[in-house]
């Protein structure tokens, strides 16, 4: 008989805390062996650019799969846009466009112990997937590579993957003269993820310097998978950002913006107040996550202002670090309520890389600022389809609770 696995699960879960218990998410399974995988290899050689990408598995760990990613045949700006989360938005490219240029890349497949990150250094592997510009790479793989696409929530899909007997570097890295610096530098993650963010590098280049082994105190360096990477990265970089406004001045209105993207809708809330953040996703019924509900799946979060959570969630962690940007440079505080209703037509996941460029494509937008929550209201009902009395009760922040204790809100 068939498990029946509840839609609240899947939701909380998205593919890849198994929740459910099971060693495989059988919606994801499902999924990939629908796909169909535009890129198709001949023989065992792929030459290519990487754009640059590379991914560090977590299945084995403390000994990890770093997956080297090629598109066949594309050099330059053409390889580098299969990795391109800022280009992708700017350009509003749909769901279908991303699948495609992630399933054409080949991933070549070296396994290794994450205490050893010296090792991808000295053969100029994790110097490439660092470079500025698209290193030429050659693979020579033990087999050819079979057509399949990888997903889960956090990372952007891995397309055809093999292992690797041999990966050539032609050209040299160049890498960002802060990276080049700090990695030799003898400072703990943290204090070099600030220092990077400080120095104006881009979160995906912090995000893959962590992920590589490259920060951190030389002794302890360890390759981290990409997927704890990244969050990570944005909840370092959060809490860092977070201590600096709790001591600013709160905003002086309520403050309402509205966006979409791939399937993905979203209402910012900023409220004067002290720095509380909520996150409610509304998970559409007939969903990826959601096949079988009749009605949409609440999921929630919430972060007090001195940081104490409510759940881990990579999701929220992408948001937050977003709007706390936006806020950090305006050194203003505010409380904070982002609801995220997805639809339907967002039938794969593609990595949560779409959450942090849409809130921050949103936060660049001029606000409607309203008077009270009566207003914001209004606002919600116009944009999300939910009914407002479910999602007042589900949230905080809308019901005007704004100071209130972890312990209250567990209750």
């Amino acid at each position: 008989m068939p498990i029946k696995i509840p839609s609240e699960l899947c939701v909380r879960c998205k593919g890849y805390k198994r929740l459910c218990g099971l060693p495989r998410c059988p919606i994801l399974e499902r999924f990939q062996s629908q796909v169909n995988v535009l890129s198709r290899i001949n023989g065992r050689e792929v030459q290519g650019a990487t754009p640059p990408s590379a991914l560090v598995g977590e299945h084995g760990y403390p000994k990890v799969n770093i997956y080297f990613m090629i598109p066949p045949g594309e050099r330059g700006s053409d390889a580098r846009y299969h990795d391109d989360p800022q280009g992708w938005i700017s350009r509003r490219e749909p769901l279908s466009k991303i699948i495609e240029l992630r399933s054409s890349m080949v991933s070549a497949i070296l396994n290794s112990p994450v205490n050893d990150p010296w090792s991808l250094y000295e053969k100029e592997i994790s110097l490439a997937a660092l470079s500025l510009k698209p290193v030429d790479s050659e693979a020579i793989l033990r087999k050819a590579p079979l057509p399949t696409l990888k997903f889960d929530g956090i990372t952007k899909p891995v397309g055809p993957s093999s292992p690797a007997e041999k990966i050539k570097i032609y050209d040299n890295p160049k890498l960002h003269r802060k990276i080049e610096k700090i990695m030799w530098d003898d400072v703990k993650a943290e204090e070099a993820i600030r220092t990077l963010y400080l120095s104006g590098l881009d979160v995906y280049e912090i995000q893959r310097a962590m992920s590589l082994g490259v920060l951190g105190t030389i002794r302890r360096r360890r390759l981290v998978p990409t997927r704890w990477a990244i969050t990570a990265v944005d909840e370092i970089l959060s809490k860092f950002m977070k201590g600096f406004i709790r001591r600013e001045r709160w905003i002086d209105d309520i403050e309402v913006r509205y966006g979409e993207y791939i399937g993905n809708r979203y209402v910012i809330v900023l409220m004067p107040g002290p720095g509380n953040m909520e996150w409610v996703e509304i998970w559409q019924p007939r969903g990826l996550w959601t096949r079988g509900s009749s009605k949409p799946v609440i999921w929630r979060v919430f972060e007090d202002n001195l940081g104490n959570l409510s759940a881990i969630d990579g999701g929220f962690s992408a948001a937050k670090m977003a709007v706390l940007e936006s806020l950090f440079k305006r050194r203003r505080s505010a409380d904070v309520l982002i609801i995220r209703e997805i639809l339907p037509t967002y039938y794969a996941p593609v990595g949560n890389w779409h959450i942090r460029e849409t809130v921050k494509d949103i936060m660049k937008k001029d606000p409607v600022k309203v008077m009270d929550l009566s207003q914001v209201k209004d606002i919600i009902r116009k944009h999300i389809d939910i009914d407002l009395s479910v999602l007042s009760r589900k949230s905080l922040l809308l019901r005007g609770v704004r100071q209130t204790r972890l312990s209250d809100y567990e209750k």
